[in-house]
């Protein structure tokens, strides 16, 4: 016989909204909040962990001083869509003790949004975000992936604010260096060593 569904996870009178994530009891795992669908975040393989942090890392030893770095923050892009990503850049706060308090961003905040793929992601990943943060105007987003020998590949698109959609402007499989949203260089197998 199943077990039934803890209280938390029903949906709230009137269905999920991106505020009820805030209302959550401990112990709860960690949700995201997709067309009003909460999605359990599922455990992390090696690789998207390493990459995750390392990656995170280096785009904070680069960033100006005016931007920040975190990992699994959500962004509240609307009523019913509070995504995960698994990196954000974002504009620093001016009042640091507000910042502190956050757990949400919002997209004027965000500068990128990065995603590493995993396979129960990968439509998500593919699909639904990089659509859902365009139009956000998030103006960065970037996709990695395992390029199936161990080794990140780093898809970089940029938004093209006509069309409101992401726009690829390179595929970087040995060195990540680009200008925007700021001047950066690494090599990327330091990310899994």
């Amino acid at each position: 016989m199943a077990e039934p569904l803890p209280e938390w996870f029903l949906a709230p009178e009137g269905g999920w909204k991106a505020e009820d994530l805030d209302r959550l009891p401990p112990g709860t795992p960690r949700l995201e909040l997709i067309d009003g669908a909460p999605i359990v975040r599922s455990p992390q393989v090696v690789f998207h962990s390493a990459v995750m942090r390392r990656l995170a890392n280096a785009l904070e030893l680069t960033a100006p001083p005016e931007l920040g770095v975190q990992i699994e923050m959500s962004i509240v892009l609307g009523k019913r869509q509070r995504p995960e990503p698994d990196i954000v850049v974002y504009r620093k706060a001016v009042s640091e003790a507000e910042a502190h308090r956050r757990t949400f961003y919002l997209p004027e905040d965000v500068v990128l949004a990065v995603e590493i793929v995993s396979d129960e992601s990968y439509e998500r990943d593919h699909e639904t975000k990089p659509i859902k943060y365009a139009k956000a105007g998030i103006p960065h987003f970037w996709l990695v992936e395992d390029d199936g020998a161990g080794q990140p590949v780093v898809h970089v698109y940029e938004l093209d604010s006509t069309t409101a959609s992401y726009v690829p402007t390179g595929i970087m499989r040995d060195r990540l260096k680009v200008a925007v949203p700021y001047r950066m260089e690494f090599d990327l197998a330091s990310l899994v060593r």
